[in-house]
């Protein structure tokens, strides 16, 4: 799953452009460091940190 979808998914965005928007401003953090390329694939145990939520992709 890409981050810009895992962001809808767990309805942290409401919609995709708006989680394009979040992810480019550099709010989104996977595995601790700032990732700004909303197309990034999820893999397993990543870590994803947004507006304090903590959340592990399975």
């Amino acid at each position: 799953m890409k981050l810009d979808q895992f962001l809808k998914w767990k309805n942290l965005a409401s919609s995709g452009g708006e989680a394009k928007i979040f992810i480019k401003s550099g709010s989104v953090k996977v595995n601790g460091l700032i990732e700004t390329r909303r197309g990034r694939k999820l893999n397993k145990g990543d870590k994803i940190i947004f507006l304090k939520n903590e959340l592990i992709f399975e």
